[in-house]
């Protein structure tokens, strides 16, 4: 294997500038340069797996999909291979702005697998949709009326500790309700873009530092976003709960 002296790290404008971007039927731009394990069908069929109605928010905006993405003295940097060296000091994934355009440089190496690769994505997505579109009323009413009636868990840190600050009503209340809504929102177009990618079970959710969002609340949220943003042709959204077979 090549050591890590070997390998030259590339500024990430670089790589913007060689790489091919390509769009996707729905409209999302992405690119992968380097050695990121990645087919070209593969990862076609999970950026496609973002409906057109959420597509069509994420303008000016680039999924460049690389081996490793270090960050290092406010200069983003892109490793074309993987090393354990670089790995090392890779992050999940980078914004960078060039012009009016941002660049979403996203580590594929540090995934253990698809759905890792596919979630980080979809995160990204999510993100990018409640900053450019916002919260939905309808799901804001959804997710307020779970916590007021105590339901357990959440579906990602932010949105667990953010329910929690709100549910108490102290003075920032009002800031950590919407705080709230923007991360279970996001959150939730997250996990619903990965239904429409992967089979995956429940528990493949869950981390340690939260409990997690109980799934009959979980399925609730999921068909609300399912009714916004219907799937793309060729996707299909449903919820088993039990595994076929």
């Amino acid at each position: 294997m090549a050591g890590a002296a070997q390998i030259e790290l590339l500024p990430a404008q670089k790589v913007a500038q060689e790489a091919q971007v390509l769009q996707a039927p729905n409209s999302v731009c992405y690119a992968q340069y380097g050695d990121t394990h990645l087919t070209p069908q593969d990862l076609e069929r999970i950026v496609q797996a973002v409906p057109d109605s959420i597509a069509a928010a994420l303008k000016r905006r680039a999924y460049y999909f690389v081996p490793l993405t270090i960050s290092e003295d406010d200069e983003t940097l892109v490793a074309p291979e993987y090393t354990i060296d670089f790995s090392d000091r890779a992050i999940c994934h980078r914004n960078v702005s060039f012009g009016s355009s941002e660049c979403i440089f996203i580590s594929t190496r540090l995934m253990q697998d698809r759905f890792a690769l596919a979630f980080e994505f979809f995160i990204n997505v999510g993100h990018h949709f409640v900053e450019s579109v916002g919260v939905p009323q309808s799901f804001s009413d959804l997710a307020w009326s779970q916590a007021e009636s105590d339901i357990r868990g959440e579906t990602s840190q932010d949105a667990y500790e953010s329910r929690r600050k709100a549910t108490d009503r102290g003075r920032s209340y009002e800031k950590a309700k919407s705080t709230f809504f923007d991360a279970a929102f996001s959150d939730a177009i997250a996990i619903y873009l990965l239904s429409l990618s992967i089979d995956f079970d429940y528990a493949d959710l869950r981390e340690r530092e939260y409990p997690l969002l109980t799934a009959p609340a979980l399925a609730e949220r999921l068909r609300h976003i399912a009714g916004l943003f219907p799937p793309n042709a060729g996707y299909e959204f449903e919820i088993r709960y039990r595994r076929r077979g």
